[in-house]
């Protein structure tokens, strides 16, 4: 059991870690570095298309790392 979960925790790790590299910066170029993160604080851009596939991909492959850590924790 021990052995199933270490595993899936190490491929839930290098998939989050993947889906956080692939994502786009939120605060791109000049607009960006001047407006901060008001932008996204007031809602006016949303996420489309890949990059709405990557931060739900992102939010839950890092739940998913919470649950099998504090299972592993608890098996150990």
């Amino acid at each position: 059991m021990i052995a199933t979960v270490m595993t899936l925790l190490i491929i839930d790790a290098i998939v989050l870690i993947v889906f956080v590299l692939l994502q786009s910066g939120k605060s791109e170029g000049l607009s960006g570095a001047i407006s901060g993160g008001a932008e996204q604080l007031f809602g006016k851009q949303k996420a489309r298309g890949m990059d709405l596939v990557l931060h739900r991909g992102t939010v839950i492959t890092g739940t998913l790392f919470f649950i099998l850590t504090f299972s592993l924790a608890y098996l150990l």
